[in-house]
């Protein structure tokens, strides 16, 4: 470990009282003490800023908790501000460089695959959960632990990124199969059918953006597998899994079974207008799928392709998830004590937010809820969410590693130069000397 870093980890040891007295983003009473439990008995007052992005799903569930936070406290107004997620990242990177955290809002949302390294990297940014009341063994600890560091719990988890294949039944009917057809099978069979599909329905069974390796990453962990050993370092050259998925995605695009598109915006548009047959990501996906009313009971949900000869593969996997952060120019009492009331706290607030917008929950209480059991008319009348907390319980660990975004670029950027014609393992032993630099 070099100096710099040593000095970074040494400074998430310092408390945060210091920064929580100096300024405070709500306008609320002034956070004094980062201890939630010392707040004032009785409604709470006050203005909270979140960033995060999304309008479907995560921006929907946040509105909502503000919803049902002031059936109790009337007097605190939340007030959210779309940020894309690439865009918040930069915004964090930017105010941690020129130490202008007074421009930080309340909350904000972490990818949870991005969380650890922001908080090593950039400490004065972030309030830590000691003192919010949080009950923490009520979340999974694979996932809450993405967001500590040094035993402290940094982040609030939110949604489950268990991964599903969304498909257009009246669409696939047309090439005489059912979703049936699609579940628990490889992914050169997935490809076979999906050709079939293409030839009688002229539609593309998924789309993708382009220059992006999520589905690949969605097929690493399918297989347990990943960019980082468990000690932390890449090994992108000589992983065959990884080879394997590359594979698979390059003979989708060649098929025709996948077509790449320009921007996010374009690949929601695939499929909320009919250009393509179905989908692969995370169940967050299903509060843009519902956006396209008319399609109401034309989907269905089903699990992965697996990896064809790959030791471990399996037909489930995961894409994303994020948690909330509490910054550290937050009214740090008021924010702790609203998300320890909604999103750790309140199963109304998911009962109300899973079937619009797909939002399975972390917080394990929530998972008891009848509303899971109940028949989604959007997709067939079937109780897909039961059938998700099924996927997601079979989902195989692996090891992302701080530096997933580096690995995860790099690769993107490989498979970008593969599919224009370089050689595959030079393609990425240069992603594997890129992530090597990032990390020094």
């Amino acid at each position: 470990m070099n100096k710099l870093r040593k000095l970074v980890l040494a400074s998430l040891a310092v408390p945060l009282s210091i920064a929580l007295a100096a300024c405070s983003g709500g306008t609320g009473t002034p956070a004094a003490s980062s201890d939630a439990s010392s707040a004032p008995a009785g409604p709470k007052s006050g203005t909270l800023t979140v960033w995060c992005w999304d309008p479907a799903f995560n921006i929907y569930a946040m509105n909502e908790a503000a919803k049902i936070y002031n059936k109790a406290n009337p007097d605190v107004k939340v007030e959210v501000v779309e940020t894309p997620w690439d865009d918040l990242q930069t915004k964090l990177t930017t105010l941690a460089q020129s130490q202008e955290t007074s421009q930080l809002p309340d909350i904000f949302l972490m990818q949870n695959n991005a969380f650890q390294k922001n908080v090593i990297n950039y400490p004065d940014l972030f309030s830590d959960y000691s003192d919010s009341g949080v009950d923490f063994s009520q979340f999974p600890e694979g996932v809450t632990a993405y967001s500590m560091v040094d035993g402290k719990n940094y982040g609030l988890p939110f949604d489950a990124g268990t991964a599903i294949t969304a498909l257009r039944t009246d669409v696939i009917a047309e090439a005489g199969m059912k979703v049936s057809d699609f579940t628990d099978i490889t992914w050169s069979d997935f490809i076979a059918k999906g050709k079939q599909v293409l030839a009688k329905t002229k539609k593309p069974l998924l789309s993708g953006q382009a220059g992006s390796s999520d589905l690949i990453m969605m097929m690493l962990q399918s297989a347990g597998a990943s960019l980082f050993d468990a000690q932390g370092k890449p090994t992108i050259t000589g992983n065959d899994a990884l080879v394997k998925s590359i594979e698979v995605y390059k003979e989708l695009v060649k098929s025709g079974v996948l077509v790449e598109v320009n921007s996010w915006d374009e690949y929601i548009a695939s499929f909320v207008n009919s250009n393509v047959a179905g989908t692969i990501n995370g169940v967050w996906i299903l509060g843009s799928i519902q956006t396209a009313k008319d399609q109401s009971g034309k989907w269905a949900l089903t699990n992965l392709p697996k990896l064809d000869g790959v030791s471990g593969a399996t037909n489930y996997s995961a894409n994303g998830g994020s948690s909330w952060a509490i910054s550290a120019n937050a009214d740090h009492a008021l924010a702790a004590d609203f998300l320890k009331s909604t999103f750790a706290g309140s199963t109304e607030l998911y009962d109300t937010i899973l079937p619009s917008s797909g939002a399975v929950a972390n917080w394990l209480p929530a998972a008891k809820s009848a509303v899971y059991a109940q028949p989604q008319e959007f997709f067939g009348g079937e109780a897909i969410f039961a059938k998700v907390l099924d996927f997601s319980a079979k989902v195989p660990k692996n090891n992302t590693g701080a530096y997933y975004y580096e690995g995860r670029d790099a690769v993107s950027a490989a498979i970008t130069k593969i599919l224009n014609g370089t050689d595959p393992a030079a393609a990425l032993d240069e992603a594997q000397k890129a992530v090597e630099f990032a990390m020094k």
